[in-house]
């Protein structure tokens, strides 16, 4: 990688996403101190234009953007960055600082908060007492949700249909973090099969 700093005044525009949800995040600009400093510590650092100094975000609010992976476009003068952010990225409270939430980004927060609460031992979680309880019995409950989806796809009640998906896929993400995988791997699958 060799960003080229000298096309804008020593400063090259970083655009930040989100690495499980692809969600853009923020744009912010970098010179070489704050890409130097980002990559040596991962987390990005911006050159902030107003404070005139390098600003790590998440310094004053804890809502750190952990690096992931760094990129540079073709003309390298603009970077690409996806990260893991620790709390809403947006000063406003907001998850991105263009207010945008997806359907994808959901199911992906979703996964998200299924890990947590198997990986945190949740003891009052539904969700982590089914994991407790072995892959035998999560297959299961994939099963019966799956027989209860076929059952309401015959019949005329969109409500119920939809629960019953919803239940799948809930449990469907179970299922893929008690084997060990995750929504990407699923899709990286579905990508090839496209081409």
């Amino acid at each position: 990688m060799n960003p080229d700093f000298s096309k804008n005044d020593g400063l090259i525009p970083v655009v930040v996403q989100n690495d499980k949800t692809l969600q853009v995040l923020m744009l912010g600009y970098m010179n070489t101190e704050a890409l130097l400093k980002t990559q040596t510590e991962q987390k990005v650092t911006f050159f902030s234009r107003s404070k005139n100094r390098l600003w790590t975000k998440g310094e004053e609010s804890g809502n750190f953007l952990t690096v992931k992976k760094i990129s540079i476009d073709c003309d390298n003068d603009t970077i690409l960055i996806k990260a893991d952010p620790a709390g809403p990225t947006c000063h406003k409270g907001t998850t991105t600082c263009f207010n945008e939430e997806t359907a994808k980004g959901f199911l992906y927060e979703l996964e998200n908060t299924i890990s947590t609460k198997i990986d945190n031992d949740d003891p009052n979680s539904y969700t982590n007492e089914l994991f407790k309880r072995g892959i035998n019995k999560v297959a299961q409950k994939v099963g019966e949700e799956a027989v209860e989806l076929v059952i309401e796809a015959k019949d005329n009640d969109a409500d119920l249909f939809k629960n019953e998906a919803a239940d799948l896929m809930y449990h469907y993400l179970i299922l893929l973090k008690a084997k060990g995988f995750s929504l990407t791997d699923i899709e990286s699958i579905l990508k090839k099969r496209a081409k």
